[in-house]
């Protein structure tokens, strides 16, 4: 300090100095990974929270939005109902650092967790677009004594230009044929693809078109085998 109170440095002072930062990365991977057993049970919330803590606890720097409150960036194109099991789901996130699909697969499959299955990891390319889904296909187990009037009244459904019903739960209609791409009974399962057109009908729409909405009460459950992508 000078004798007129002033600070003098022997090098530049930190704001002279030329910080040095790492390159910012935002390294966009879309996962599919399946969600099966118990963990059906779990909400979409505690699914992602879920996920969250799988990432970190495999090292991977994720990418976090910006504000008071920094989220990571994690989306899910079709969010899964509870109690539907998942084959074919599919997330995506954005990572701080730049890895290969093997290692990030690598990374998560010493912390698995007991329902979450790791299928496909993509690095997506910059200027890939977010994933838009096209379809969703499920199926569901139909008891022995059940199948000749489910195939007959399934096949009347394929056959008609429309099915207005009210959905499941909701005080909204919806044309069911409209939203119904395939539907076929095969080896005692039903089998169902519809469309992702917003505010379409949802399988258990289908299951009460049918006269099915008490399977899943007598404890078989429906199973999400495909998620088809634009």
């Amino acid at each position: 300090m000078s004798e007129s109170g002033e600070y003098i440095w022997d090098s530049p002072p930190p704001s002279a100095v030329a910080e040095t930062f790492e390159p910012m990365v935002r390294q966009r991977v879309r996962i599919r990974f399946r969600k099966e057993g118990e963990l059906r049970l779990i909400g979409h919330r505690d699914l992602a929270r879920s996920m969250e803590r799988w990432f970190r606890r495999a090292g991977l720097r994720l990418g976090m939005s910006q504000g008071f409150h920094p989220k990571p960036r994690m989306s899910f194109p079709a969010a899964l109902a509870v109690g539907i099991e998942g084959w074919d789901e599919v997330m995506e996130l954005e990572l701080a650092q730049s890895y290969t699909a093997e290692e990030i697969e690598r990374r998560l499959a010493l912390h698995s967790l007991p329902g979450l299955v790791l299928s496909i990891v993509q690095v997506l390319p910059p200027a890939a677009k977010k994933a838009q889904v096209r379809s969703f296909s499920y199926q569901i187990p139909v008891p022995g004594p059940r199948r000749a009037d489910v195939a007959d009244c399934a096949g009347r459904l394929m056959a008609a230009a429309s099915w207005p019903m009210q959905r499941v739960g909701k005080n909204t209609f919806v044309d069911l044929r409209e939203a119904l791409e395939e539907l076929t009974l095969q080896g005692g399962l039903l089998k169902m693809r519809l469309s992702s057109r917003e505010g379409g009908a949802g399988p258990r729409d289908v299951l009460a078109a049918l006269e099915l909405a008490d399977l899943e009460l007598q404890g078989s459950y429906l199973t999400r085998t495909q998620v088809e992508l634009q």
